[in-house]
């Protein structure tokens, strides 16, 4: 027995062939932009030793939070299209995970630093 409630959506989608066009270069641009944030995370990390000296790991790791950061940004601007939303809407859905995400980075900093000191008192 065959579901008459089942919508085939490829089939159901009512555009032109232009505005098929323009959504696949859309998917193309944010695929490009991806690759290339994530090639960037991963030349920066294979070859940082060799490119930088040891005291520049801290800008190196501050990078990656960033780079990080942008890609999660873009993935949820694009797939989960909350780009297209008003800005108020994506305020008040972003604005409490930005503040969650300072929030753990302020934690994991206060906390690294608290158990930096008590190991060198130790030693």
């Amino acid at each position: 027995m065959e579901r008459d409630d089942i919508i085939e959506y490829s089939l159901d989608a009512h555009h032109s062939e232009e505005e098929g066009r323009k959504i696949r270069k859309k998917i193309w641009m944010v695929t490009l932009f991806l690759a290339v944030v994530t090639t960037i995370e991963v030349t920066l990390g294979a070859y940082w030793k060799d490119w930088f000296d040891a005291s520049a790991w801290n800008t190196i790791k501050w990078t990656y939070v960033v780079l990080t950061l942008v890609k999660a940004t873009y993935i949820v601007m694009s797939f989960m299209h909350l780009g297209d939303e008003r800005r108020n809407i994506r305020a008040i859905i972003l604005l409490p995970y930005a503040l969650f995400i300072l929030y753990l980075l302020w934690i994991g900093l206060t906390e690294s630093n608290y158990v930096h000191h008590v190991w060198e008192t130790l030693l």
